[in-house]
């Protein structure tokens, strides 16, 4: 059995098929079916059913597929470990990261860390959830930052939660207004972002499945411009929870619960290729990462307590 062909066999898993396991894996789909055929030779079964142009595991397959995925983990390890442990001076880090969050999550990381790394150049670059996996896959960038992400040539850890919220202008909306249905916002003036991705399919599907027809007013290519009309009271919006954060905590913007739907939830992923080792500047990048995720999101303003004026004495 060979690392190679582990990773093969994952991917056709993944992919559920050969044509699209080459892609993933940029071999040819030949390469593909003989590194499974040689696999199958070497343990002895049937890794896959294949129905046309169906492929799916055996049971073989099912019971090797948790295994492989551990042992893959501990290559990964083991190349870590031999890594040089003290970190270069002066070194490079190269960081993706989907744009809100470059926008949103990462300042506050950024600056924890080059107040402990200040002779470390960190090149930060933006993309796409797609655009983000390619760069780490290509070699261009060291850690990846985004939402979902899997592929079986990288490590996927997942940070915490960023759900979709629906927020509003607190003088756009009665106190009732706060919890609500989602056939009453049917006819709210919604604004809506980035049509074609995922938050856009999120959103939309939302009132889709419940066979509504939602009345979009307004539709923008970015995150903030979405907020800001917000802001300006020209409708509603489904924003990422770190984008409304710090309004919804000064009161500028208001949640809304949706009381009879689904939550519109997300990871936020770290990832970072399987086969190449982090360097030891790269591990101190994702503690960063992971303890800032783990702090607790303030969502609500916290009450101003009043001091009572004091009498004057005459």
């Amino acid at each position: 059995m060979e690392i190679d062909q582990v990773e093969t066999f994952l991917a056709v898993a993944t992919y559920g098929g050969f044509h699209r396991a080459a892609g993933a894996l940029r071999v040819s789909q030949p390469a593909v079916s003989a590194r499974i055929r040689s696999l199958e030779e070497s343990l002895g079964v049937k890794l896959f059913i294949r129905v046309h142009s169906n492929v799916s595991l055996s049971a073989a397959g099912k019971a090797l597929r948790p295994v492989a995925e551990q042992l893959l983990r501990t290559v990964a390890l083991a190349r870590q470990t031999v890594q040089e442990p003290q970190s270069a001076v002066g070194g490079v880090l190269n960081i993706a990261a989907a744009l809100s969050i470059c926008t949103y999550f990462l300042p506050d990381v950024m600056k924890q860390y080059h107040s402990k790394n200040p002779k470390v150049l960190v090149n930060l670059r933006s993309g796409t959830s797609l655009q983000v996996l390619k760069m780490v896959l290509d070699g261009e960038a060291d850690i990846g930052v985004a939402r979902s992400l899997n592929h079986p040539e990288v490590e996927t850890m997942t940070l915490r939660d960023d759900p979709l919220i629906l927020v509003g202008h607190p003088a756009h909306l009665a106190a009732r207004q706060r919890r609500v249905r989602l056939e009453e916002t049917e006819s709210w003036p919604l604004i809506f972002f980035d049509r074609g991705s995922s938050d856009w399919t999120l959103s939309q599907g939302l009132f889709r499945r419940a066979g509504l027809l939602p009345n979009v007013v307004l539709e923008v290519e970015t995150i903030e411009a979405a907020k800001k009309m917000v802001e300006r009271k020209l409708g509603l919006s489904f924003l990422p929870q770190i984008a409304v954060t710090t309004e919804l905590r000064r009161g500028k913007l208001v949640a809304i619960e949706i009381i009879n739907a689904e939550p519109l939830s997300r990871n936020l992923d770290v990832i970072h290729p399987r086969h190449r080792a982090l360097s030891p500047d790269a591990q101190a990048f994702l503690l960063l990462l992971q303890n800032a995720a783990a702090a607790p999101v303030p969502l609500t303003r916290k009450p101003v307590k009043r001091r009572r004026a004091r009498k004057r004495r005459s």
